[in-house]
């Protein structure tokens, strides 16, 4: 048996502790439907999709037949026939194993490294309905965009994984009864000042953690910020290591100082010009775009905001850069790592606007886990003369909600208000560290005209929720 071929059943699965990720309703609807298709599961390296596969095959009582092409590329010449089912009578031969095709899992990871195998997904759709085929990789993107790779359209399906949510992060740590009580919330009440101070808290011990699996793993196992920044540092490096797999004629120093500027500019609007000097605008173009396409990277677009969809209306030039993760954010800025979490009003005021930026960006990518896609953010800000800059804009119920962002309890609304009357919205949504609140404002604004609007104040804890909080009030 080839030591990269595997099948597995669920006595032979065991967690050090019931983490639970959002995606698996997705996929177990998925592994359900007898129309299915077969998936691909799109992602960043390390943010669990050989996990959440393991996982599916557990909880469906399916035998996981799981093949690693980076390990045993190999493995790649048992596809070589057409015949989908000879296929599988040589990977019993492989896995000395009988495969029940209506009672197993066919699990192709890291197929980025086997690319041709992609267009052959469709032969076990069309010819084996029964069989459950996933496939997945780390650098899946740069497989995809390969001109001679042809994705069999229809014959397929996607479904895109990210970093844990605040939910599944207070999941992950027990924190059952704390979430139902963020998820009974509605707008207009107030919040229990015991459930909005534990909440605050642990969303702050989010925000030095991150959403990294792995580095989650260690918070609940050992809850210390020295082992979870090692962690968050390991990946840092592991990431790296990847940049000379991204494009054989792209110098991995340059992806290096553009991940470094990503971080530098996070909250701007991102600077071809400031990523290092000798690097030109379209070295350090191509050099985001490699990191975008590993999904390490995600850009925030500047949209008009004039109408939906938000996409409509861009500018392309103009985007800012986010990463992956807060937790590499903090390895890279070198945020302070004790024998305790340190809060955010301990950091400089610069590091917090950048942390809760990237939180709320992070936060909101996480709201619509069943897209294949990556998930789309926009931002909007004012050109010409004058100065305004709104940080964030969400589409919900078909409507524009501007999202204001604030690193701690205070702080000017003069672009919100200017931009609301401008677009001619009624509604519009402001984070920062106060408890919940629901205003109806009527005002000036800085340039004589009249606001009118309804504002919905929240704390960073409850953005996972927006969309729910949102729709009754539109």
């Amino acid at each position: 048996m080839f030591s990269m071929a595997t099948v597995e059943n669920n006595a032979l699965f065991s967690y050090p502790y019931a983490m639970k990720r959002l995606l698996s309703q997705q996929l177990s609807h998925w592994a359900e439907d007898p129309r299915r298709r077969a998936l691909i599961l799109r992602g960043a390296r390390q943010v669990g999709k050989t996990w959440i596969i393991r996982e599916l095959a557990r909880e469906q009582g399916l035998d996981l037949l799981e093949l690693n092409f980076e390990r045993d590329p190999g493995l790649a010449r048992t596809f070589d026939t057409p015949d989908p089912r000879r296929i599988l009578g040589d990977l019993e031969l492989l896995l000395e194993h009988a495969i029940q095709n209506d009672r197993s899992l066919l699990f192709l990871d890291e197929i980025q490294d086997a690319p041709e195998l992609l267009q052959k997904l469709r032969w076990f759709t069309e010819e084996i309905p029964e069989l459950r085929v996933v496939a997945a990789g780390s650098l899946l993107e740069f497989a995809i965009r390969q001109p001679d790779v042809s994705i069999p359209v229809g014959r397929v399906t996607y479904l895109h994984m990210d970093a844990m949510s605040f939910e599944e992060y207070l999941m992950a740590h027990g924190q059952a009864m704390l979430l139902q009580r963020l998820a009974q919330w509605t707008p207009g009440e107030s919040i229990n000042e015991v459930v909005h101070q534990k909440a605050s808290e642990w969303y702050e011990r989010y925000m030095m953690v991150g959403g990294m699996p792995g580095v989650v793993v260690s918070d609940v196992e050992q809850g210390h910020p020295g082992s979870c920044r090692r962690m968050q540092t390991d990946l840092v490096a592991a990431f790296r290591e990847d940049f000379a797999k991204y494009a054989a004629r792209t110098d991995p120093s340059l992806i290096d100082r553009t991940l470094q500027a990503v971080t530098a500019q996070l909250g701007s609007k991102f600077v071809y010009a400031k990523v290092n000097d000798g690097i030109t605008d379209t070295q350090a173009k191509r050099s985001l775009e490699l990191l975008q396409q590993a999904r390490l990277v995600c850009l925030a677009y500047h949209s008009q905001a004039n109408g939906i969809p938000l996409g409509g209306e861009i500018k392309a030039r103009n985007k800012k850069a986010f990463l992956l993760d807060i937790g590499l954010v903090h390895a890279m800025q070198r945020t302070p790592a004790g024998a305790v979490f340190p809060k955010m009003g301990d950091l400089s005021p610069s590091i917090r606007g950048k942390l809760s930026e990237q939180m709320a960006n992070q936060q909101l990518r996480s709201m619509n886990p069943a897209r294949g896609d990556e998930p789309l953010l926009y931002y909007w800000q004012q050109s010409g003369g004058r100065h305004g800059e709104i940080d964030l804009l969400v589409e919900i119920d078909q409507h524009i909600v501007p999202v204001e962002l604030k690193a701690g309890s205070a702080g000017s609304m003069k672009s919100l208000h200017q931009f609301m009357h401008d677009k001619k919205l009624a509604f519009a949504v402001r984070v920062d560290t106060n408890p919940p609140s629901l205003q109806n404002l009527d005002l000036k604004t800085t340039q004589g005209d009249r606001a009118a609007y309804t504002l919905l104040a929240i704390p960073g804890y409850l953005l996972w929720r927006l969309p729910q909080l949102c729709s009754p009030l539109l």
